[in-house]
Parts: structure tokens; C-alpha cells; sequence
């Protein structure tokens, strides 16, 4: 098994953009002058209405990498394609889009889709690890009775969950580390909720003054993801992923309030380049025992993600329908984008199962000596082989609980857009 994840769904946003049209006085009291001569068109600043199938794209594209990356562990993922700071940028946009209503209102609509998924996990997940032994009350990496008040955090993110590091016995039907494991995207729960509250004041802020706005997260995390400022405890953790993935939320801001499409492209790249040589110029002076897995080193992450994302939305096209070769893909995509928060939250817990069903295969009686060692070379592909319909039985059994969360009719497998007829109501 790889490493724990240290960095890494989103909901699905209301409301469109109100396109401004200026009408033309056509009462004339003098002969009118001569017309002016035409102005070439200018692009527009405001974002079609409707879902961005280039943005539903990038989020089924970070979704499959993430558990790639949680399957083999490789470092060079997290630079080639920067899954969290891409799926915050996504619901960031989808935020500023949705907070063109109420704040609370929106506010209680994205913590309403949120909490159902969780609550439904910890169900299955706490138990098992009472089962397996553990005593929140007596574990050692927690300070007295801390451990059970932060099982609150279970039923409402507002901190890090708390879970055995190792639970159980070698040679058990799961790893001890299982629930480390399982419970590992978490965090970006925790995160995805702090942004969410501090929306509306950041994009006040961000009207105001954008690019401030933009790159303050980059120097708050300076601070408290390099140890210039240490920050003890799991109050220490959640404003350091705050601080790495707050610059992506707010890109997704300008994505949506079109300040990217306002600036000649070539000065967002040239920016965001040089962040991004800025981040792995860090990374490789900070590598950690995974080498330069951006994961494991705040300011990198930060840096990167900020500027691959900015590079993404600067050259995003608006797609109502997906393209070409992409079109084949639209139901998969659909089936992604609606059931994000379920992928996102079981699989790791999905891979980790995978590990006992495999190895079951050692004991088959036709298995040679050679056969196992090839077994063995192969464990972590016939893991991503299985873990696909393992995601596929869990979006089935559990995945509805979303659209009961958003107030719409329940489906199975939703690969479609739910119809226009479907109950909803908007909170």
C-alpha cells in the first residue's frame, strides 16, 4: 500500500450569469448622424449558461487521478496533473456562481449536500474501528478525552477526524493501517467546508481587489506550511490546507467572473509560469522520503497547483456538449460529475478492500511459485483493475444519498442530466 494521502466534492452549483443588454432611444428629434462605422466584436466576459462540460472534464479527470495516485503512490503525478487545486478551482467558480442568491442560503445548500455522504461513512467506518479494538479515549496520539469529542468532527468537518494510525494485527484480513487509510480524504472535506463559509467574504474581497485576493493565500501559506509559523494540532493542519488551496478557490472566482478573459493571455502565463518554476524550484530543495511528491510539501503544492490552474481556465473553452472523440466519454463524465462526493469519499477505503480480495488469489491451488511472483509484480494493477467496480457497486448502493442531500429525485446511475421535471427546490 502506498503512503497515506496527505492532499487529496464538490456540489453541483445554482443560478446563471444575467447578461446586461443596453437598449437603443429610438425617439429622434434631429436627423440622425451618420451611423459610425463598426466596431469589431469584443469577447465577452460572462460565462455561458448551463453546465461547462470543459470544467465537468477537468473534475472527472482529477477524480481518476486521484485514484491512480492513491493506488501506485507516484510522485510524478502530482506534478503532471495538480488533481486538488483543479477540483477547489471548479468549485470555486461553482460557489461564485451560486452566491449570486443569499449567502446562508447557499451557505446551508452546500453544507446540506456535504453532510449525508459523511454521516452515511462514519456509520460504517467508526464501528469497525470500535470492533477492531480501538479506544478513542486511550489512544496515544490523542490527549485524554479529546479523542471522542473530535469523533464530533465525523458529523460536522470543522476539524481533523480522529482515527486509529493502526488498528488490528499484522497478518489480520486488513492492513493495521486500514482506517489511516480509509479515512484519509477527509481533509479535503474539512476544507472544502472552511472555503465554503469564508466564501462570501472572499469574494467580496475579490471584487475589490482580485489579484490580492489571488495570491494571499500563496504568502499565508509561506508562513504556516513552512514551519516559519507553527500552528500545533489539527487547527495547525486545517488552516495550512486552507491556506495551499484557498489561491485555487479564488481562481475559480475570476473563472467565473471573467477577470481571466479580461487580461491579454500572455501576461496570466507568463505569471503563472513563473510561480509554478517558483514551486518546484521549493519542491526540490524540500523533498521529502516520496521525493518530490508535491503532496507532502504545502508551499509547492500551493505554487504549482496555482499557477497549472490558471493556465487551465485561461485557455478554457465554453463547451455546452463535449467535443469530437471526448463525445463517447459524455455519459461517463455525467456519472462522474454527479457523483463526485461518493467516488471521492469510499475509494480509498474501496482500494484498501481491494488488497484482501487479491491476495485471496495466492491460495488458489493451480498457483505456481511463478505464477505468484508475477502476482506479486502485478498486485497494484489488478488493484486499479478491481477498483473500478468496486466504485461502481458502492456509486449504486450509497451514490443516491447525493441527490436526496440537493433535493432531487434519487437515481441510481445518473449518466444523464436530471430533467427539468425532477423535484427541487433551492435552499
Amino acid at each position: 500500500m502506498t503512503h497515506p494521502p496527505q492532499g487529496p466534492g464538490p456540489g453541483p452549483g445554482a443560478g446563471t450569469p444575467d447578461w446586461v443588454t443596453a437598449g437603443w432611444d429610438t425617439h429622434q428629434s434631429a436627423p440622425a448622424a451618420p451611423a459610425p462605422a463598426p466596431e469589431s466584436p469584443q469577447p465577452s466576459t460572462k460565462r455561458a449558461a448551463g453546465r461547462d462540460r470543459y470544467l465537468d472534464l477537468l473534475r472527472t479527470f482529477a477524480l481518476v487521478r486521484v485514484v491512480v495516485y492513491h493506488i501506485y503512490g507516484w510522485a510524478w503525478l502530482t506534478i503532471v496533473f495538480p488533481s486538488m487545486g483543479v477540483m477547489f478551482a471548479l468549485a470555486g467558480a461553482l460557489m461564485a456562481r451560486s452566491l449570486k442568491r443569499p449567502a446562508w442560503g447557499v451557505i446551508k445548500s452546500r453544507v446540506r449536500r456535504l453532510l449525508p455522504p459523511l454521516w452515511l461513512f462514519g456509520a460504517a467506518v467508526v464501528p469497525l474501528m470500535f470492533l477492531a479494538g480501538w479506544d478513542p479515549g486511550n489512544d496515544p496520539n490523542q490527549t485524554g478525552n479529546w479523542g471522542w469529542i473530535k469523533l464530533l468532527n465525523y458529523l460536522l468537518p470543522v476539524g481533523s477526524p480522529v482515527y486509529p494510525l493502526s488498528v488490528g494485527h499484522e497478518g489480520g484480513l486488513l492492513d493495521p493501517e486500514w482506517a489511516m487509510y480509509a479515512a484519509g480524504p477527509l481533509w479535503y472535506l474539512r476544507t472544502y467546508l472552511w472555503l465554503v463559509v469564508a466564501s462570501p467574504l472572499l469574494l467580496w474581497a475579490f471584487r475589490r481587489v482580485p489579484w490580492v485576493t489571488m495570491l494571499a493565500p500563496l504568502g499565508l501559506t509561506a508562513v504556516v506550511g513552512t514551519d516559519l509559523v507553527e500552528i500545533p494540532g489539527s487547527t495547525g493542519y486545517a488552516i495550512e490546507g486552507f491556506a495551499v488551496y484557498a489561491g485555487c478557490w479564488a481562481l475559480g472566482f475570476a473563472h467565473e467572473e471573467g477577470v481571466l478573459r479580461r487580461l491579454p493571455r500572455y501576461v496570466t502565463i507568463s505569471v503563472a509560469a513563473f510561480i509554478m518554476a517558483f514551486g518546484l524550484w521549493w519542491a526540490a530543495g524540500h523533498q521529502t522520503k516520496f521525493g518530490m511528491d508535491l503532496n507532502e510539501i504545502p508551499l509547492a503544492q500551493a505554487t504549482w497547483s496555482f499557477g497549472a490552474v490558471a493556465i487551465l481556465l485561461v485557455y478554457a473553452p465554453s463547451w455546452q456538449q463535449l467535443p469530437g472523440r471526448f463525445a463517447r466519454w459524455d455519459k461517463l463524465v455525467t456519472l462522474f460529475n454527479n457523483r463526485a462526493v461518493t467516488i471521492y469519499l469510499w475509494h480509498n477505503a474501496l482500494i484498501v478492500a481491494t488488497i484482501p480480495m487479491i491476495s485471496e488469489l495466492y491460495g488458489l491451488p493451480f498457483m505456481t511459485e511463478g505464477s505468484m511472483r508475477v502476482l506479486t509484480a502485478t498486485f497494484q494493477f489488478w488493484m486499479l483493475v478491481l477498483i473500478w467496480p468496486l466504485i461502481a457497486v458502492m456509486i449504486l448502493s450509497v451514490g443516491w444519498l447525493e441527490d436526496v442531500a440537493a433535493r432531487r429525485r434519487p437515481r441510481l446511475w445518473p449518466t444523464t442530466a436530471p430533467r427539468r421535471g425532477s423535484p427541487r427546490r433551492r435552499a
